[in-house]
């Protein structure tokens, strides 16, 4: 059956007059409903109907309901103001609805004005201070308030500061609220405050703002309080999880709606990465809520869309029909006859008749309420019966009281984990601790007394043995290590109060599936599968094949697969860098565009009349045009130089050709200008590989990867192409991957470019960080992944290190161990201040006084050629030899003309 929201009452009416059972009921009690077309209209839609069903079912009823639903798509008061009063037309005995925030007032209004008794599943902020109006609300809401236990749990936490994100006005609402329950100290300081507000439409914005706060403070605890819709919120923890750049343990969100009731089957099967908390509404062990969930699985899904569980708006809507349902139970029980002269044939439909409700009585006529309204509210407000969300009981204001809530964490998997409850009446009851220690007790005992055997393996920087320096070792026992797993042993065993023993793995391996070794596994896994060993505190990826054999802590550290390349060598500018603004080919156009323009504004010179001059000299008269084919060169050269020349165009279409020419050499000069800066001053460092895709595209770098570990086994299962290709070069190419990451680290260096090595993104780092500085990171991580601490089964060691783990990422400790083997004992240099004098050495520009002292050499050889070639020309005129002509000429040079001996050889005023 397709889901029409449109044609909801038709649904409705049908699925109630399908039943083929004989009715022993006396009435049927007409019931409205509205509903906006919301997100999760259709989940309570499902409830409602569902509920009516079984309501139908039941035999030795006295009534059955009788549902006209009705749904708005807009927020129009007009329109909603209709849809009300076509339902009290109706002769409706109550109403349900489930409207927008900003539809909610209106129909609340309506309901008091008609005194129509009405049960909603929520109340929006908005109502919940209200000003009452009339002197009774005749709204029933099923929704418990519990903003209060907000606080209370982040008092609890002792967060000191909270990142408040909202969705929607109501959010903002809540905000207020929280606002005014924050507890003072005995100094009148306010127990936590709320640093940050942020409203989001998306998912996609909630990320960005996350980096946007990991930018400014990566190490920083961000305690969030989400209040958004339970679709938003999973996309937000999905991509979360997913982002490379938020994957770690140093968020902690609190939901601030019902949204742990979902189900949470987003396809992500690590939450490990944060910490999520918030309340839930259905408690799963209840009888009621057991036998409910079991039937509401095995429904139809044509007939009923549901999941393998009910949302928290999903249960309230079910709860409110189950509430009018034992409302209306007492009513007949008490009085049998009380609606009759309401419900005789033809007068339901009849506003006129006696006992029903209009909107728009004209005239003498009065608004009338309705005559049972108060008597059906105040059995409402009476109903007190188990309920999907709890017990249900009802203050004389027609709220949720003496309820409690379960406190929930969510864990690897997506699984809930109940650690205590939040009641109306006893607070907040956190039963965590207690829990931990009783349900362990016996095991924590054993914890506490005995010394247990870590295996762990050598790598730098998690462990290393100490060393002199002749590269003997030092000390014995535990002292002997040092790095940043053996201090993170250290701080476990002070937290949890446990002892360990440090035995690196016999076969230098992490642990994967190997049907030769005993147990079926090497590595420190097999150690752990074969009791060898009772925990392993190393570089180890938490994976489905190791959780089936091992007990994993959450992680400890994230990471992802990265790819390590030798650092190419900068670039430095050339002699002739300052070419570098333009490509060679815009060059090879300048100069032909050079070439092309001289010869057409030579033709252009030649044929226009305008370009020639008659000019009277002492042979005669003469017909000149200054645009001789140099002078043409001459006067392109000069306006692209941007240089003026003693010539310029008089005809139009010499004109035409000169503008052109000049808007031309405009662009190109301040487009050259404007890059030149920065190609002279910037030394690049261009990688040749810069994404996965980049190296699977190509043959000539090979890549490689650790053999038999979990980055080989990512390739070797990624459905994904670009991984499935690499995996398919890497399998084809055995010689590619490494016994030890030291060989992959070593065949980058030694590979001059031409092998990139797949290792986790913390080891990627850490050798990026030592002598000889010579490797970088490229790209982004290719997957998100966590180091774990694995304990054997049945070694009873999983929860307090667990729990000892958590407590040193709140504190800070896991992210100053970090810092302290990555960052503080670098072996390189960063340039990590600017230049004060932004100062351009001469190599930089180099060319230029290069072509300068190019130009001068070759003008003064052109020079001596003229020189020599007039000398001999004069030397024929006058009949003299070579010699004394070149000599007359110099001593004209050298004279600047005062020398009139120098003239005597010409015998005429032409050599002056």
């Amino acid at each position: 059956m397709m889901w029409n929201p449109n044609k909801a009452a038709i649904t409705v009416l049908v699925m109630i007059s399908g039943f083929n059972i004989e009715p022993t009921y006396a009435e049927d009690i007409p019931v409205g409903t509205i509903l906006s077309l919301w997100e999760d209209y259709k989940e309570v839609f499902t409830a409602m109907q569902f509920a009516l069903e079984q309501q139908h079912n039941q035999t030795n009823k006295l009534f059955q309901f009788k549902l006209f639903a009705d749904n708005i798509k807009t927020v129009d008061a007009y329109k909603l103001t209709r849809i009300i009063c076509r339902q009290f037309e109706r002769g409706i005995f109550a109403l349900m609805g489930t409207v927008d925030p900003e539809s909610f007032d209106t129909l609340h209004s309506y309901a008091n004005a008609f005194e129509m008794p009405f049960v909603t599943p929520w109340f929006p902020e908005s109502v919940y201070h209200a000003p009452r109006d009339h002197k009774q609300d005749f709204a029933i809401q099923i929704r418990p308030e519990y903003h209060e236990g907000l606080v209370e749990l982040i008092t609890y936490y002792k967060w000191e500061k909270i990142i408040y994100v909202y969705c929607d006005f109501d959010g903002l609402l809540r905000l207020q609220r929280i606002y005014k329950d924050i507890p003072k100290d005995a100094y009148g300081t306010f127990q936590f405050r709320v640093e940050i507000v942020r409203k989001i439409s998306t998912a996609k914005e909630a990320i960005e703002f996350l980096l946007e706060l990991e930018k400014i403070n990566r190490n920083s605890y961000k305690r969030v309080v989400l209040d958004c819709p339970a679709t938003i919120a999973k996309s937000i923890l999905v991509s979360h999880v997913q982002n490379i750049h938020l994957g770690r343990r140093n968020f902690h969100y609190l939901m601030s709606g019902l949204v742990l009731d979902d189900h949470w089957d987003s396809g992500v099967a690590e939450y490990g990465a944060i910490n999520v908390t918030g309340f839930r509404l259905i408690n799963p062990k209840a009888d009621f809520a057991k036998q409910f969930l079991e039937t509401w699985k095995s429904l139809d899904p044509a007939k009923y869309p549901t999941t393998d569980g009910i949302s928290a708006i999903g249960a309230l809507s079910y709860d409110a029909v189950s509430v009018l349902e034992s409302a209306f139970t007492t009513l007949l029980q008490q009085n049998p006859n009380m609606f009759r002269h309401n419900l005789r044939r033809g007068e339901i439909f009849n506003k006129r008749q006696k006992g029903l409700v209009a909107c728009d009585m004209s005239g003498d006529e009065r608004q009338k309420p309705w005559e049972h309204g108060a008597t059906i509210y105040k059995a409402l407000r009476n109903v007190d019966i188990q309920g999907l969300s709890g017990r249900i009981r009802f203050n004389d204001e027609g709220k949720r009281h003496n309820y409690s809530l379960d406190v929930v964490e969510m864990t690897p998997g997506s699984t809930l984990i109940k650690i205590g409850t939040w009641s109306d009446l006893e607070g907040l009851e956190v039963a965590v601790d207690q829990f931990r220690h009783r349900g362990h007790i016996s095991r924590m005992k054993n914890v506490n007394n005995k010394t247990y055997i870590m295996t762990t393996i050598i790598e730098e920087p998690y462990i290393m043995v100490k060393q002199n320096v002749h590269g003997e070792p030092l000390l014995t026992g535990n002292d002997r290590f040092e790095g940043y797993c053996k201090d993170l042993a250290d701080l476990i065993s002070k937290a949890a109060n446990v002892h360990f023993e440090i035995h690196p793995v016999k076969d230098g391996k992490y642990g994967s599936p190997d049907p030769t070794a005993p147990g079926g596994w090497n590595g420190m896994i097999g150690e752990l599968v074969r009791k060898e060993a009772d925990i392993a505190i190393a570089p180890l990826t938490i994976n489905s094949q190791r959780e089936r054999v091992a007990d994993f802590t959450k992680p400890f550290m994230s990471l992802g697969i990265s790819i390590m390349i030798k650092k190419p060598a900068k670039q430095r500018p050339g002699v002739f860098s300052f070419m570098n603004p333009l490509s060679q080919e815009i060059w090879m156009c300048v100069v032909s565009a050079y070439i092309g323009v001289s010869i057409v504004l030579f033709l252009v010179s030649r044929f226009s009349p305008n370009e020639w001059k008659i000019e009277g000299t002492l042979g005669g008269t003469t017909v000149e045009n200054s645009f001789s084919v140099m002078n043409s060169f001459w006067f392109v050269l000069g306006a692209f130089m941007q240089q003026g020349t003693d010539i310029t165009p008089r005809s139009l279409s010499g004109r035409l050709v000169g503008g052109a020419w000049w808007f031309f050499s405009l662009i190109l000069i301040s487009s050259y200008t404007a890059n030149l800066a920065a190609f002279l001053t910037v030394e690049r460092m261009v990688t040749p590989i810069n994404s996965a895709d980049d190296l699977s595209l190509q043959t000539e770098i090979e890549y490689g990867a650790l053999s038999g570990g979990s980055t080989v086994s990512f390739f070797k299962n990624s459905k994904i192409s670009v991984y499935a290709r690499m995996w398919e070069f890497m399998s084809s190419r055995p010689y590619v991957l490494t016994n030890t990451t030291a060989e992959g680290i070593q065949r980058v260096r030694d590979s001059k470019g031409k092998y990139a090595y797949l290792i986790e993104s913390t080891g990627n780092e850490y050798t990026n960080e030592r002598y000889p500085c010579d490797t970088m990171k490229v790209g982004k991580n290719l997957d998100a992944k966590g180091y774990g601490i694995a304990t054997a089964k049945g070694s009873g060691l999983q929860d307090p290190i667990n729990f000892a783990v958590l407590t040193l990422k709140e504190n800070g400790e896991l992210a100053k161990l970090k810092n302290k083997w990555w960052y503080e004992n670098t072996e390189c240099q960063h340039d990590t201040e600017k230049t004060k004098k932004n100062e351009l050495p001469l190599s930089n520009v180099a060319g230029i006084f290069f072509i300068l002292v190019g130009g001068l050499i070759i003008a003064m050889c052109v020079a001596l050629f003229e020189f020599c070639y007039n000398s001999k020309k004069e030397a024929k005129r006058a009949k003299t030899t070579l010699s004394d002509a070149m000599k007359g000429k110099a001593r004209l040079a050298l004279s600047g003309g005062r020398d009139l001996d120098s003239i005597r050889f010409y015998g005429d005023s032409s050599a002056l």
